[in-house]
């Protein structure tokens, strides 16, 4: 193909990635008595059998640590409205649950109020690539709310979805 250039910085990298629209997940799990939480935009579902849904983890990740521990993981993909939320839980000081209606499960797994999916999962394996780690997750269940539109990122920004 004619007219591509080569990638030189990691910024122009982050640029052309941002071309692609994604949804955006908090995965979450209580530790000790507080949730615990972070945003992650690379979600994707991967296998019918077994149920497998995935996300990435930049090793920098201060909190993947901790939640890599947990037996269960509630993922919950936020829903349009929700991109606050997203900030605080992307974000590495304050209270990322401030304001947050959130509620966990027996097994620990945390999943936030007014997503538009919620999948209780556990780790199946994690592949190292490059600065990040894949995580496959095993769905053991979950539960959907199909009038809610999602929150998408595009451009390093929130954007809505538009009916045709």
């Amino acid at each position: 193909m004619t007219g591509l250039v080569s990638v030189t910085a990691a910024d122009q990298l982050r640029q052309a990635f941002g071309c692609f629209p994604s949804g955006v997940t908090a995965v979450c799990a209580v530790i000790g008595s507080e949730p615990v939480g972070l945003a992650a935009s690379s979600f994707t579902s991967v296998s019918i059998e077994p149920p497998l849904v995935s996300v990435c983890m930049q090793h920098s990740s201060t909190t993947w640590p901790r939640l890599r521990e947990r037996p269960r993981l509630g993922l919950s993909v936020l829903a349009e409205g929700q991109d606050e939320i997203c900030a605080r839980l992307a974000g590495k000081t304050g209270d990322r649950f401030a304001g947050t209606r959130w509620y966990t499960a027996d097994d620990g797994s945390v999943f936030l109020h007014g997503a538009t999916l919620w999948v209780d999962c556990t780790i199946h394996a994690e592949v190292p690539a490059g600065d990040h780690d894949i995580v496959l997750l095993h769905v053991h269940g979950l539960r959907t709310d199909t009038a809610a539109a999602p929150l998408v990122f595009h451009g390093s920004r929130f954007r809505r979805l538009a009916d045709v």
